[in-house]
């Protein structure tokens, strides 16, 4: 072992940022060679005076770095990089898109890292439905959807509306998804070059989808009640932006809800500045939340979002938008540029799925063993800090010292689960470090499983220290 200690006066930020910036020059002037064992992190901590957490990070960062290793009882040791196999080049572009997501997931894995709606059997009620289908319209499943139903579009009414809150007919788009709604609105209302505003923490498949679009992003300060609004005016005021992406009901993954009063201010600066608004109601709708909808506050500026992707189903691909007045028609052909059309055997079934009330039924049914799975999460995580919803498929965890995200998702990865890292739900990079994990519980194919998988997080992060061993 070595005898070797750091110098932290140079430099500046975090003492472990600066800690792990030393141990790299030091790997790279020779001072700790290839195969050199670090200190114990207990006797670093003790030697120049900081806490363990602290030189946890910093070994944490190391090893993302790809300059170390560990196992547990055996300590951590400077790799060998001229012997360590070259990593997968991956293209800039395909980088930034990507993600934190495993691009394949490995068929052995417990999938926590997803919150698509659970699988209850109603694939054989949407078969039913797909097969009455092709009875009845051979030939429109065979082609193009050159004309849509008015059906479509009574189906998104029924399912879009809340709270006492309808839309018009004619204001309503039928769309591939949440997503592809989404991303249709922000080609229609922006252009290259066009700044769109997201939450620090967000559903970045949006994000990543309007950088490839060539707009630019900005990032707007938030706190458990979401956006704050004296930020979002000074973005408003400095940067100009033309449109605003906001998750107001069940934030992901925050999970939280922003309160009426806010939700006037947002709107009320967005009216002032010019900037439209995209409310994605995908878990509100979930939720039970009387709070009004940002598209009743603001009906001339609010684009409201959902589908059938977390509460129904998600391969049906089942999606609406709620436009301000005038916006649909230019909506509807900029969806169909972007996603090249909509098939009409997927918007028939989803159309008949909400106006027969079975999507109802089996978002109730999904409420339900969702609401059964919070509980038992509950019980297996008490004594952890975590943010819930009865009604949300996903917990927002607080990582106990010396977790960081990266590393306990690495660990979760080794121990067969797989998890979201906080960096998954970053929508720029920035300094802001939350140390949680976002736990998704509506894959597991039933509670037994999830449980299991439960049991293996918990170990972690009881073992801590020594299971974090393993990972540097």
């Amino acid at each position: 072992m070595t005898n070797w200690l750091p110098d932290l006066s140079q430099g500046s930020g975090p003492v472990y940022m600066r800690l792990a910036d030393n141990i790299e020059s030091a790997i790279s002037s020779g001072a700790l060679p290839a195969g050199s064992k670090l200190p114990p992190q207990r006797n670093l901590a003790y030697d120049i005076g900081v806490t363990i957490g602290t030189i946890g990070r910093a070994y944490a960062l190391v090893h993302e770095r790809g300059l170390v290793a560990g196992e547990v009882g055996r300590g951590t040791y400077v790799l060998d990089r001229a012997d360590t196999p070259p990593s997968e080049q991956v293209d800039p572009v395909t980088l930034s898109l990507s993600g934190t997501r495993i691009a394949e997931a490995p068929a052995n894995k417990l999938r926590f890292d997803t919150t698509a709606a659970p699988d209850l059997g109603q694939g054989k009620v949407i078969a039913g439905i797909m097969a009455e289908i092709g009875e009845q319209h051979l030939a429109e499943i065979s082609s193009y959807s050159r004309s849509f139903p008015r059906n479509w579009f009574e189906a998104g009414r029924l399912w879009l509306a809340r709270n006492d809150w309808s839309p018009e007919v004619e204001n309503i788009v039928p769309t591939l998804g949440a997503h592809a709604a989404a991303i249709a609105v922000i080609a229609a209302v922006s252009a290259p070059g066009d700044k769109i505003v997201f939450e620090n923490l967000t559903y970045t498949q949006v994000s990543r989808s309007v950088r490839l679009l060539g707009r630019r992003t900005l990032s707007v300060e938030s706190d458990e009640n979401g956006v704050i609004p004296e930020d979002f005016e000074r973005l408003c005021q400095q940067q100009h932006p033309k449109l605003i992406f906001l998750m107001p009901t069940v934030h992901n993954p925050t999970l939280a809800i922003m309160p009426y009063e806010r939700r006037v201010a947002i709107a009320d600066i967005a009216r002032r500045h010019g900037v439209w608004i995209i409310e994605d109601d995908l878990y509100g709708g979930m939720a039970n939340d009387a709070t009004p909808l940002l598209a009743a506050i603001a009906p001339d500026r609010t684009f409201l979002v959902n589908g059938l992707s977390k509460s129904v189903a998600a391969g049906v691909r089942g999606g609406w938008v709620a436009c301000p007045p005038h916006f649909a028609q230019r909506i509807k052909v900029t969806h169909k540029m972007v996603t090249g059309g909509l098939p009409f055997i997927l918007a028939e079934t989803c159309a008949r799925l909400v106006q027969s009330g079975k999507a109802h039924e089996i978002r109730n049914t999904s409420v339900a063993e969702l609401s059964a799975r919070v509980r038992l999460a509950r019980e297996q995580l008490h004594g952890f800090e975590f943010e819930s919803h009865l009604h949300a498929p996903f917990l927002w965890l607080k990582l106990p010292e010396p977790w960081m995200s990266g590393t306990f998702k690495n660990a979760a990865y080794r121990d067969g689960v797989l998890v979201d890292d906080e960096d998954e739900f970053k929508a720029a990079r920035g300094e802001k470090v939350y140390h949680r994990v976002r736990i998704g519980i509506s894959s597991p194919k039933d509670r037994g499983e999830m449980v299991s998988g439960l049991m293996i997080l918990k170990r972690l992060l009881e073992n801590g220290g020594s299971a974090y061993d393993g990972e540097i």
